[in-house]
C-alpha cells in the first residue's frame, strides 16, 4: 500500500537521542505511526512489523496506531530508520528533505535491525559488544 511519509521529532526520540545505542532510542525511532484504519486494511496489530520501502531503500519497522496521523500518511521519528529511506541530497539547503516521501508499506515477519546493524549496512564500523 502506498503512503505519504512524514518525519519529525517526538518527545521520546528527543529524550533518548543522546544514547543512540539504547533500546529506548531504537524502539522509538523504529516505529512507524499509522492511522488505525490503514493498519486494519493491512491486517496489522499494534507493534506488528512492516517493511517500509522508499525511493532510496527499505527498512523494517514496527507499526503503531496513532490518532494524530491522517489516513494515507505515516509518521516516522527522525533517526537511523528514517535515514534508510530518505534521500541524502540536500538541494543546497544543508538538510535532507524529510517531508512528503512516497513509501510502500507491507507486513513482514522480519524483525527491525538494531541501530548498529543499520549503521554497518551504510558502511559504518562494526560494533564491538
Amino acid at each position: 500500500m502506498t503512503f505519504l511519509m512524514l518525519t519529525g521529532r517526538t518527545v521520546n526520540q528527543g529524550v533518548t537521542v543522546e544514547n543512540k545505542t539504547s533500546a529506548e532510542y531504537a524502539a522509538e525511532t523504529s516505529t512507524c505511526f499509522m492511522h488505525e484504519f490503514d493498519m486494519m486494511e493491512l491486517g496489522l496489530d499494534d507493534r506488528d512489523t512492516v517493511r517500509v520501502t522508499g525511493a532510496c531503500g527499505e527498512v523494517v519497522m514496527r507499526a503503531a496506531a496513532s490518532p494524530e496521523v491522517e489516513m494515507g500518511t505515516v509518521f516516522v521519528p527522525y533517526g537511523p530508520y528514517a535515514n534508510h529511506i530518505v534521500a541524502a541530497g540536500t538541494r543546497s539547503t544543508g538538510m535532507p528533505d524529510f517531508k512528503s516521501h512516497k513509501v510502500e508499506i507491507e507486513p513482514t515477519d522480519e524483525e527491525p535491525k538494531l541501530v548498529h546493524e543499520l549503521m554497518e549496512d551504510l558502511g559504518g564500523l562494526a560494533y564491538d559488544r
